[in-house]
């Protein structure tokens, strides 16, 4: 069976968390022999191509980011150029991952990706998604294969089932909610991490401080 992706991040391939999962997940879905496409919605000038293949396809699968609490608007503008299908024998999937923990962070993006495919006339078939992936990109070696590894087993999951169930979706996504234990350390160590984001950010080409606040002067009191 072929699996067409759509990666719906605004970053290139090289910058993009959501294509490095990609890679891994795409590993174990054709692992048991099946084949996949993967088209890039930053490619704006293939847009006419990607639509056509997605009235072609029947067996789609959405790749994005969380982009404050919802889809990128790269998507959102995509999704408006396309029509519902006449044929309903489209099943369509999500692979959502965000920078948050806690999958609690995902769920409102997941309650309207839910929604989607009866919009465009297809038949909804499982969101897959995880937290905790904001620095897939910056780390190398064992910890970023450690990070995306487990996407592997999913895709390979995902080309025996056919489906997102959703109870072995929710147990990939934990933790749902960080424990008190978690929490307090977070807050301990909120120093250290304030510290590594400053570093982070100057890599990243960053000259000023996070504290900034650039538009103070424009809020109103």
């Amino acid at each position: 069976m072929n699996l067409l992706i759509i990666s719906c991040t605004p970053r290139i391939k090289e910058k993009s968390n959501t294509d490095k999962i990609l890679d891994e997940f795409k590993k174990g879905y054709e692992s048991c022999g099946n084949t996949t496409e993967t088209l890039y919605l930053y490619k704006r000038n293939e847009w006419e191509i990607i639509r056509k293949k997605f009235y072609e396809c029947d067996n789609i699968l959405f790749a994005l980011p969380l982009y404050v609490e919802c889809i990128p608007g790269i998507m959102a503008e995509f999704l408006e150029s396309l029509k519902p299908k006449q044929k309903n024998n489209t099943k369509i999937g999500f692979l959502l991952q965000g920078g948050f923990g806690e999958a609690s962070q995902l769920r409102c993006c997941e309650s309207y990706l839910e929604t989607l495919p009866s919009l465009l006339g297809c038949e909804y078939n499982g969101t897959l998604l995880k937290g905790d992936m904001f620095a897939v990109s910056f780390m190398d070696g064992k910890i970023r294969k450690q990070m995306v590894e487990p996407f592997y087993n999913m895709g390979k999951y995902y080309a025996q089932n056919n489906y997102f169930n959703k109870e072995v979706v929710n147990d990939f996504a934990k933790p749902e909610y960080f424990s008190k234990k978690v929490i307090f350390l977070n807050n301990v160590l909120s120093p250290l991490r304030k510290l590594f984001l400053e570093v982070f950010a100057k890599k990243l080409g960053c000259k000023g401080s996070l504290n900034d606040k650039p538009y103070q002067n424009y809020v109103k009191r």
